[in-house]
């Protein structure tokens, strides 16, 4: 499949989902992904769930080695039920061929001022993902693995840039992980104070949080003539 970045779902902080979903549609909750605190933010409808996977650029990786818990930020890329985490061969993520992870990737859509500091929060998109990860070794599967990446970084970019060599793909490792034990929780709206606090003369409200992108800067080797690739409408 196309693993460009898609549109984007809005799921700011006036707008959320609503409608009844099959199971097909839907993630099953388990014991380890069922939301419990504020169980009404929790999600596990796929489309919700990829959307935020494919706005986001970093997911954090968490697994144990030899007693002890590491977490890591690296890269990712979603290809239909399957998120490809990039790494390294040094990795200590990528000594085993198969790894117990917990990945996580969050969205972080408004600050949220209330008029006590324990109402004032975040409104956010956050996905938890738990499985086995398993080391990809077939070269065809980490070249398309590679082209996610690459084009889940700006859409289009595989097809634009040099294809990597045999040997620079047995330089990049990659884990692949089932989207199987999923949930995600979501946070949208304005602050909830206590009611005697909305006599208060305190500022509430939203603050958005907008990822922009700037103008493209070339670095000093660039060819004369050649212009920077256009930004998807979707990644503006």
């Amino acid at each position: 499949m196309d693993c460009s970045r898609l549109a984007r779902v809005d799921l700011s902080t006036s707008q959320i989902f609503r409608y009844t979903r099959t199971e097909m549609d839907t993630y099953s909750p388990t014991e380890r992904t069922q939301v419990h605190r504020r169980s009404q933010r929790g999600v596990y409808d796929k489309e919700q769930v990829h959307a935020i996977l494919d706005e986001g650029f970093v997911c954090h990786v968490g697994f144990v080695l030899d007693g002890q818990p590491f977490v890591i930020p690296t890269a990712y890329a979603r290809s239909g039920e399957t998120v490809y985490i990039h790494g390294s061969p040094a990795s200590r993520l990528m000594k085993s061929k198969e790894v117990d992870v917990c990945l996580t990737v969050t969205l972080v859509d408004a600050l949220v001022l209330a008029r006590s500091s324990f109402h004032t929060s975040i409104n956010y998109r956050s996905v938890v993902a738990l499985g086995k990860a398993r080391l990809v070794t077939d070269l065809e599967e980490k070249r398309e693995a590679l082209r996610c990446f690459t084009n889940h970084v700006i859409g289009g970019r595989w097809e634009q840039a040099k294809q990597p060599i045999d040997s620079e793909l047995k330089a990049t490792s990659v884990l692949a992980l089932p989207l199987e034990e999923v949930s995600a929780k979501i946070r949208t709206g304005p602050p909830i104070d206590d009611e005697e606090d909305y006599a208060l003369p305190i500022w509430g409200g939203l603050i958005p949080v907008i990822q922009s992108f700037g103008e493209p800067l070339p670095d000093d080797r660039v060819l004369p003539g050649l212009t920077a690739p256009r930004l998807p409408t979707h990644q503006l």
